[in-house]
């Protein structure tokens, strides 16, 4: 069913009897080509690209919960392509240009809002810094603006430029960087995976894995075990968990990130704003409410909820960019649960067992590379060749020595 502005019309005027589910609720078959486990974004987005760019139907996305219950649903919604390292730029560049057809390509409003990213510097070094970001962005294709104080005054007045502490320099500005509705994004992919014939289970549990002689030929659910040619796993948060039923110890540890939601107000941000002195990120949703966030919890956890020191770190960081941000109710607030890697880069790669595939280890980046990882996925599953902008997310580069440390603060996963 194509969604359309004569469509919304028709159903108007025969009482919105004609519309469908979005997508159906099948039981599992015996076999598949190929199984993706975790049915949150990037399990959605790499069904999607299977059946539609690589024409591969025969599917199943298996869900331990509701689709989209994990940190799809739980995200602050960014995307952005301002990365420095030749291994990072091109990949989320890729994402990004993804992001901007999202919606044209799956005839669904995700609502993508292509706001601007504006990351604020305080000093003349950190401004030499994000001028070779900003360089390096411009050779990988994406936008980069240096704002010089004035600039940024005309954009952000609310911003405190006298801080004596952390004084207002300027900002690096990505343009074509904002926010998406993250659950939408969930929705968006599930349906065009279903409509091409992909098998979405929800509460279906990954129990473990059919291997025999070094082959992975299937999963065992709590729906009963599932044959397939190829298994291939997506489930942030959960991915050391996961593999470990298969004997696979992965260079990732599960940390806690929370976010956090004010009350609705009228309009107030025109961006997307970033703390270049300490981690305060934040934005205003389409319902009002401004949406922020900042470090990690710090200690390794599968709690969905973080604790306070953090919570009060990330309003400290709000307050010292912009001191209105106080008169703001805080409404709600939940955590997620981040796969950090050694490096805080992403592993898209096949494992030593055939047949056996990983995508993992994100950090707290994983929605803004959404479409491109799913899209690299499912071209590594189509052709067991790596996608060209991914070619350097490997399980094996600790050992090989290409690490991707994008921050350069070493092998500690809760620095990333």
């Amino acid at each position: 069913m194509k969604y359309s502005a004569a469509k919304i019309f028709l159903e108007g005027i025969f009482g919105n009897r004609g519309w469908r589910k979005a997508w159906r609720e099948p039981q599992p078959k015996k076999n598949y080509d190929v199984i993706i486990i975790g049915g949150g974004g990037h399990g959605l987005s790499t069904a999607y690209y299977l059946s539609n760019v690589y024409n591969i139907n025969n599917v199943a996305v298996l869900e331990k919960g509701w689709l989209g219950s994990g940190n799809i649903g739980r995200n602050t919604t960014i995307i952005r392509s301002n990365y420095l390292l030749p291994e990072n730029e091109p990949f989320y560049e890729f994402s990004l240009k993804l992001w901007e057809g999202l919606e044209q390509d799956t005839n669904y409003n995700s609502m993508v809002s292509q706001r601007g990213v504006i990351n604020i510097f305080h000093s003349d070094p950190q401004r030499d810094a994000f001028v070779r970001r900003g360089n390096a962005m411009l050779l990988s294709g994406a936008d980069a603006d240096l704002l010089d104080e004035n600039a940024l005054r005309k954009l952000c007045p609310y911003l405190d430029f006298e801080n004596a502490r952390f004084p207002v320099k300027g900002a690096l500005m990505q343009k074509r960087g904002g926010t998406v509705r993250h659950d939408a994004v969930a929705w968006g992919y599930a349906r065009g995976a279903d409509m091409k014939g992909v098998d979405i289970i929800q509460n279906c549990n990954v129990e473990g894995f059919i291997i025999k002689n070094g082959v992975c030929s299937g999963v065992r659910t709590s729906k009963g075990d599932i044959k397939a040619k190829k298994v291939a796993s997506c489930v942030a948060g959960s991915s050391s968990q996961v593999m470990s039923t298969a004997g696979i110890r992965l260079p990732i540890e599960s940390h806690v990130l929370q976010a956090f939601v004010s009350e609705g107000l009228k309009p107030i941000l025109d961006n997307v704003i970033t703390f270049g002195a300490g981690h305060f990120y934040v934005s205003q949703s389409d319902k009002g409410g401004l949406v922020f966030g900042g470090d990690l919890d710090g200690y390794n956890s599968y709690a969905q909820r973080g604790n306070l020191p953090v919570v009060e770190d990330v309003c400290e960081g709000g307050m010292a960019i912009m001191p209105m941000i106080g008169r703001a109710r805080l409404l709600r607030m939940w955590g997620g649960v981040m796969d950090m890697s050694m490096d805080g880069s992403p592993f898209i790669d096949r494992t030593h067992i055939d047949g056996l595939y990983f995508n993992g280890g994100w950090c707290y980046g994983g929605f803004k590379a959404t479409p491109a990882s799913g899209y690299c996925y499912a071209h590594l599953l189509a052709t067991d060749t790596p996608h060209p902008v991914a070619r350097g997310y490997k399980l094996d580069r600790f050992r090989t020595g290409n690490l991707i440390d994008e921050k350069g603060v070493g092998a500690q996963p809760n620095l990333h």
